[in-house]
């Protein structure tokens, strides 16, 4: 393939793909396909998403406007008539609600029909009288499932027959390449090689995938030799090895020194002496640490175990950070696994629950600028999977015509492209290439068009 009249910098060049790879950029002369001054920037990768629940979630009723718990069960109510089986939610952000979410609420909007609304964070589950006794948890005292038990309930709301999740999962990919997204890190709670060895087998070749594995897959890993990076086929990889060692600001289970306005310090899933055999286990068998730290005292406890083993890897989320932690992250070679947009969406809730304290919130000025490294992803289904809704969030700190959060922290285009990317445009790399209608440089991005997507050269994504 060549393309003719790709904007580069400032000027236009021709670049030319052989198997898979850019071999020419220059002055080549008329192209298969002509992006006549369109800009070309390097595929777009999503470092952290959940890609299974996100297909899902475009499945289920939407209370993610819901401003109180009344608010989400009256759209209960408007939903429940013919609803097939349980009736389920995603979305609903409590932190701030002035009702508390009861099962006695659901049960006033949809009676018997069992009814399970996911958080927006994934961290909680709202349940009425007859799903928790579906799933096993009849008596519980409010019906507000938390952690483990809300990602059990999660798990077991996602059994669907594979071919009809196939087919939403093709839909998601379908989504992600028009927005110029050509890989994700899929961070499943599942045994996830079978899932896309069969997806891709079965045609969902539209995007690049590397996928992690949990505690509770990781002997099975390391006994069919999975090592982080290993390719398993044209599209998918291997990646690190996932533990969840607190929850999240949205719950009230973020592990913080400080104390939440009712006393407690969140919740540590993994304390130290869980966490190091784990680690150790897992960088023996070759499959690098992704450890999930939301809290300040989360993210220093797991930059100790980075720090006690000598490995190298990535800490997901890093939401609130000591500042005496930010030089830590270069220092010991670990990178920020970030998601702007959670920004956007938790500012309100920070600044009542963590006030005093959202200067080290999503401090990605403060982390560049200590040689950390960051690897942008939405975290998706807890916002979309739009790697340029995550770059505006990071580049404006802004949402809506709001004022700046913490303008402070905000950072440049350029290095938020880069957060966003694993290759380049040069001859010898991979032809994983995006092509859209507005300069890339610039800070309105949120609504970015895309006209071409390309992944390994194939059109997976067009407009022209």
């Amino acid at each position: 393939m060549l393309l003719s009249n790709a904007r580069l910098g400032d000027r236009d060049r021709d670049i030319r793909i052989e198997g898979g790879r850019i071999v020419e950029i220059g002055s080549i002369g008329t192209g298969d396909l002509d992006l006549a001054g369109r800009w070309v920037v390097p595929g777009l990768w999503d470092n952290h998403v959940h890609f299974t629940q996100w297909a899902l979630t475009s499945q289920r009723l939407d209370v993610s406007g819901a401003e109180s718990a009344l608010e989400a069960a009256r759209l209960v109510a408007g939903a429940v008539e013919g609803a097939p089986g349980v009736l389920a939610g995603a979305g609903f952000r409590d932190g701030l609600w002035p009702d508390a979410p009861t099962a006695a609420l659901l049960d006033e909007a949809a009676g018997r029909v069992p009814v399970v609304l996911v958080s927006g964070d994934l961290h909680a589950a709202w349940l009425n009288t007859a799903a928790l006794e579906r799933f096993g948890h009849a008596g519980h005292p409010t019906g507000l499932l938390r952690e483990d038990d809300a990602f059990d309930v999660t798990r077991r709301l996602g059994e669907v027959d594979d071919a009809t999740l196939d087919g939403w999962a093709l839909a998601a990919a379908r989504d992600a390449a028009a927005r110029g997204v050509v890989g994700v890190a899929d961070l499943e709670m599942d045994w996830n090689r079978d899932t896309w060895e069969r997806r891709i087998a079965a045609g969902n070749d539209l995007l690049r995938v590397q996928f992690a594995v949990y505690t509770q897959h990781l002997d099975r890993a390391i006994d069919e030799g999975l090592r982080t990076g290993l390719e398993l086929g044209p599209l998918l990889s291997v990646g690190g090895f996932k533990i969840l060692t607190d929850g999240s600001l949205n719950t009230r289970t973020a592990y913080t020194h400080d104390e939440y306005p009712d006393g407690g310090h969140g919740m540590l899933t993994v304390p130290p002496d869980e966490l190091l055999p784990l680690l150790r286990r897992a960088t023996e068998g070759g499959l690098e640490p992704w450890v999930h730290a939301i809290g300040d005292h989360a993210n220093t406890l797991a930059l100790d175990a980075f720090e006690s083993l000598g490995v190298r890897g990535r800490i997901e989320h890093a939401q609130l950070l000591s500042a005496a932690d930010y030089p830590r992250f270069a220092e010991l070679g670990v990178v920020a696994s970030v998601q702007p947009e959670h920004a956007m969406d938790d500012r309100d809730v920070a600044d009542a629950i963590w006030g005093g304290r959202t200067d080290r919130l999503y401090a990605f000025r403060s982390l560049l600028d200590a040689g950390a490294e960051l690897a942008f992803g939405s975290d998706a289904p807890v916002a979309a999977l739009d790697p340029w809704v995550t770059m505006e969030a990071a580049v404006t700190r802004s949402r809506g015509g709001r004022e700046p959060w913490h303008p402070e922290q905000r950072i440049s285009p350029a290095e938020a492209l880069a957060a966003s990317v694993r290759s380049s445009i040069a001859e010898g790399e991979v032809a994983d290439i995006v092509a859209v209608e507005r300069d890339p440089a610039g800070d309105v991005l949120r609504e970015m068009p895309v006209a071409l997507t390309l992944v390994a050269g194939q059109v997976t994504h067009r407009t022209l």
